[in-house]
């Protein structure tokens, strides 16, 4: 998957990883909206960065992502370390509202896979009332059961989206969305982790003060302990990038 022409990809602990702006990213959607075969866009956080130095998963979504964004105040440090500051983080929950704004104005329609059941339903019915004319074709949980990835893939398919939403948990998400993009051929295909519990009022945003201090995390961590795990490779990504830049 070729990246975005639009935006300049750089390395970061020998990953890549694009200078992109929030505000830069409806028109590079838009761009691959008209383009052919599926682009993956990657929210790559700290996490990401020290999974991939030892797992084969999370570099395949590194190497085949055509857009790959700093989500998370780690890696938006990272870049300003190595001189290639951006402007800050652009997060899936964020970038989910790109999408439905996008939806409402070019009509391109969307799917939401993933979450508890329910979840995915009740963010799209709130983002379809917070953006006019978002074209949301269809939500499922992602508990499938018995079902395998490729027969709900082809159900997706049935509905023809042009954007895929998948919110299955990194890197679980991305695989996904890469091993069916040959069956779901939509346009626009994402990993969004927990933004479909954000949307449908599920689980709180961190307030306003946490995301000015770049310490989402720690909220998120004090909501679901089970985090804890991921948090702990933040200290790892600075003394790696650290490291690197000597």
């Amino acid at each position: 998957m070729p990246q975005s022409p639009s935006v300049e990809r750089v390395s970061l602990l020998g990953l890549p990883i694009d200078r992109v702006s929030l505000e830069g990213t409806e028109e590079i959607f838009e761009s691959f909206l008209s383009s052919e075969g599926t682009k993956l866009v990657f929210t790559a956080d700290s996490n990401a960065f020290v999974c991939a130095k030892d797992d084969p998963r999370y570099k395949r979504c590194f190497d085949e992502a055509a857009l790959i964004t700093p989500d998370s105040a780690g890696p938006v440090w990272g870049l300003a370390h190595i001189g290639k500051p951006v402007d800050g983080r652009v997060s899936g929950v964020d970038l989910v509202e790109v999408l439905c704004r996008l939806s409402a104005r070019t009509g391109a329609t969307m799917f939401f896979l993933g979450s508890a059941p329910g979840v995915a339903a009740a963010a799209a019915e709130r983002l379809s009332a917070k953006y006019p004319g978002c074209k949301i074709v269809g939500s499922r949980d992602g508990y499938f059961g018995s079902l395998t990835d490729q027969e709900v893939a082809n159900e997706i398919a049935s509905l023809q989206p042009d954007i895929l939403l998948v919110a299955m948990g990194m890197p679980r998400q991305e695989l996904f969305i890469l091993d069916t993009a040959d069956i779901i051929k939509a346009k626009i295909a994402m990993g969004v982790g927990g933004s479909f519990d954000v949307h449908s009022g599920t689980v709180k945003r961190a307030p306003k003060v946490f995301q000015k201090l770049k310490v989402e995390w720690l909220w998120r961590t004090i909501l679901n302990p089970k985090k804890l795990d991921k948090v702990k490779n933040l200290p790892k990504f600075y003394f790696m990038v650290r490291r690197a830049s000597k």
